[in-house]
Order: structure tokens, then C-alpha cells, then sequence
């Protein structure tokens, strides 16, 4: 929409993807009509318009749909409410008072003061430059995301003989990908002893095309001055180390990095935004607030998902709690508030607070492990008292795993001080 911005909005939403879509939709749906999507690109839909492998929508809409088709159902939504949106519009700041800082070819620099802010920023990919692999800088070295987008926007293909570092969702989806467009896919090499990613990735983009998948592995050399002729892995120890004589020679034209993904969240720091340092993202309480009022934060800014549809779910609640922030339905947070503690095999909570009389009825806590646990049991503590325990028979890095609270619960312990989320074997 091109209309003139103005000069203040009750919601201001960064990010035009699934979180921000979602949280748009959300917010205008509780009541509020006065809502601004600042988007860089110069389309809505974020990430989902390249991912064009089905899979999306399962829990949200009850069928398979393509990323595109997924995007598609919000977007309509959002220009079926006649929700205002900026493309090519470049967030530069968000200061502690929610004065939006932003840039575009026709508006030029411009501020917006926000009543309520939400961030839906999403995430990048892990850059080369943190994975110390010697020799040149030749051509021929992609992420897996500029793979996915070149294959399958731009209509060219980076190479024909493939070597992939790193067994995230993204790395996977590119093994099938490419070996689709007619590339040979060689290996996927993956520096820890499990992989990064959903187990049904593995089953269909590796197992069944036969692509080998060498866990424990990591590129130990890149051959090649001008472009890529070869790569060299090797298995690696405990301490991450490559052990002499395990290497293995693959003459390729292509190496894709899927080396896992971090949450972007330059604007949240230049906030005041305190934040998680096993996630990346802002902490924040039970209605998705940071620690700066009035500024709520959903989607892989937050914390990076597995899934898209539990995007979509958080951008709701973000949504919604935006608009009772505005409303001054959500009264000052209590100084009283419950802390949750992730230890013992589980590596974070989302939320990293709880203010018990702001929750709603049910609170869905997500968190990851660190590591894949068989026959264990997620266990929740309220402070020593162990109030659930429930027997998983997997548990990996690569799939986020949930637990609910119940409001009436946490409120019959007034005098509760931690919540602690641990992985135990009995």
C-alpha cells in the first residue's frame, strides 16, 4: 500500500513474514484497526515465498500447502482486512519509547511513534566466516538459503556436483532440491552426532534418494583457487576435533552451508531489549512482552521453530497481548514473578518469566534439548515439588518440545519462585 505514513499508529509490526502476517491478522481481529507491517522486501510472506516444498500448514489450516500457498492465506487475509503495510521499507532503529525508525525510496527517512511495537524480524543463517574452514574464498560456497532462493525464484543453479556442511531443514530441503534439478548430491556432512533437523527431512530428502548422511563429520578443506573442485571431510572426535586418517576426498562444484540458523535481532539490542543467551532472541514473559513494555516479540526473532504453523500461533498470542497492552488491559508486571529454569538436558524456556495473574488459562512453555535423549522423561518442578513428568521415547536438538501450564495451578502456590523444566532418565 502506498498511501502517506503517518506519524504515529496504535501497532507497529516489523516484518512482513508469517509472524508478522499472523500478528496483524491477530491484532486486527481483537478490535484494533490502527496497525502498520513494515516489510524490506519488496513482497510479503518472508522466507515461506522460497520455500516451495509442502509441508506448511498441517496444524494451522488442516492441510499440506507449499510455503508460497501458506503465505498466500495470510496475505489475503491481511488485504481482506485492509491492514496498511510498507514494502522496501528499511527498519534503522527502535528506541525504549517505541519511536520506529525507518527508511524508503518514496517517504524517504522517516519516524513512526508506536503504541505498541512487535518484532517479527525472523532469522539468518549462520555465516561462513564463523566456521574456520581453511583455504581460499573460491567461487562455488553458498548458504542453503541463497541456494533455495536462487533454484527456486531466480531460476539458476549453483552448480552440479554437491557437497552440504550442516544437516539443518534448510540443508536437507536442498539435498532433495538439488538432486530434482539433476545435481548429485554427494554428502551431507554434520559436524555433531545428531542432526540439526526434522526426522522426516532426513527420511525424505536423504534417505530416500540415497544421499549419505555422516554425522560426526566435518570440511577440513576446500580445493579450488577460482571456483570449488574439491572438499575434503573428516570424522571428528568428542572435542570437535578431526581425527587423522578419516578423511574423505569428494570432487564437487558446489558446497551449501546449513550451519544453523541465529535470530535477527540487531533492532531488538538498539532497544534496551534484554536478551537470551542460548537463543539469540529476547526474553520475554507470558505474553510474549520484553523487558521493554509495550515491545512483544514472536516467530524465529524469538526463537528459532521447527515448524511454521507454532510461528503463526505465537504471532497470535503477540498480537493479541499487543492489543490488551494499548487497552491497558495488561497491569504492570508483577515484581513477584516467576522465573523458569531450563537445566539438566533442556537448554532454554520461551517464555523466560511468568507473571501468574497476567496468563491466560493455558500457557504453552516451548524448549529444545541439547542433545538426543531415548526413554526419558520431561519433568517440571515448582520450585522442589515435581508437579509433571512425562515419558518421551525421543527427544533431539533438531524438534522443539512443549509443555502447558495451568493457570489455576501455578495460582495454588502464591508463594512459587521457579519454574524448572529438566530432562530425566526416571
Amino acid at each position: 500500500m502506498s498511501a502517506a505514513v503517518k506519524d504515529s499508529y496504535k501497532i507497529v509490526i516489523i516484518g512482513g513474514g508469517p509472524a508478522g502476517l499472523a500478528a496483524a491478522v491477530s491484532a486486527k481481529q481483537a478490535g484494533e484497526d490502527d496497525i502498520l507491517i513494515l516489510e524490506r522486501d519488496h513482497e510479503l510472506g518472508g522466507i515461506l515465498n522460497q520455500c516451495i516444498h509442502n509441508g506448511f500448514g498441517l496444524h494451522t489450516f488442516k492441510e499440506e500447502l507449499t510455503g508460497p500457498e501458506y503465505a498466500g492465506r495470510y496475505i489475503k487475509q491481511v488485504l481482506d482486512l485492509g491492514i496498511e503495510y510498507k514494502l522496501n521499507t528499511m527498519v534503522m532503529d527502535i528506541s525504549a519509547d517505541r519511536v520506529v525508525t525507518a527508511m524508503n525510496r518514496e517517504d524517504g527517512m522517516f519516524q513512526i511513534k508506536a503504541g505498541a511495537v512487535i518484532l517479527c524480524m525472523g532469522c539468518r543463517e549462520r555465516p561462513r566466516g564463523a566456521l574456520n574452514i581453511p583455504g581460499y574464498r573460491p567461487a562455488g560456497i553458498f548458504s542453503a538459503g541463497t541456494a533455495q532462493r536462487l533454484v527456486n525464484m531466480e531460476g539458476y543453479m549453483p552448480g552440479r556436483e554437491v557437497v552440504i556442511l550442516g544437516s539443518g531443514d534448510i540443508g536437507l530441503i536442498m539435498a532433495r532440491r538439488m538432486t530434482l534439478e539433476g545435481a548429485k548430491v554427494k554428502v551431507v556432512a554434520e559436524l555433531m552426532p545428531y542432526s540439526g533437523g526434522l526426522k522426516r527431512n532426513i527420511v525424505q530428502c536423504l534417505d530416500d534418494y540415497g544421499i549419505p548422511l555422516k554425522l560426526s563429520h566435518t570440511v577440513i578443506d576446500i580445493e579450488g583457487k577460482e571456483h570449488v573442485s574439491a572438499v575434503t571431510i573428516a570424522e571428528v572426535g568428542p572435542d570437535r576435533r578431526p581425527i587423522p586418517g578419516t578423511e574423505i576426498r569428494y570432487t564437487c562444484d558446489t558446497l551449501l552451508l546449513s550451519c544453523g540458523l541465529i535470530p535477527e535481532n540487531e533492532l531488538s539490542r538498539s532497544a534496551g531489549v534484554d536478551m537470551n543467551g542460548v537463543t539469540g532472541g529476547p526474553n520475554v514473559n507470558e505474553s510474549l512482552e520484553t523487558s521493554v513494555p509495550g515491545i512483544f516479540a514472536c516467530g524465529n526473532v524469538l526463537h528459532v521453530h521447527d515448524l511454521v504453523d507454532y510461528v503463526s500461533e505465537e504471532a497470535v498470542r503477540a498480537g493479541q497481548n499487543a492489543v490488551r497492552f494499548i487497552k491497558g488491559e495488561l497491569d504492570e508486571e508483577n515484581d513477584a514473578k516467576i522465573q523458569l529454569k531450563a537445566t539438566d538436558g533442556a537448554r532454554y524456556t520461551v517464555p523466560a518469566t511468568i507473571d501468574a495473574k497476567r496468563m491466560e488459562d493455558l500457557l504453552t512453555v516451548r524448549f529444545r534439548v541439547g542433545d538426543v535423549f531415548k526413554d526419558s522423561y520431561v519433568s517440571v518442578y515448582f520450585d522442589d515439588e515435581r508437579v509433571q513428568h512425562r515419558k518421551k521415547q525421543i527427544m533431539a536438538p533438531g524438534e522443539m518440545e512443549q509443555i502447558i501450564l495451568q493457570k489455576k495451578d501455578i495460582l495454588a502456590h502464591p508463594e512459587l519462585k521457579t519454574i524448572t523444566v529438566k530432562i530425566e532418565k526416571e
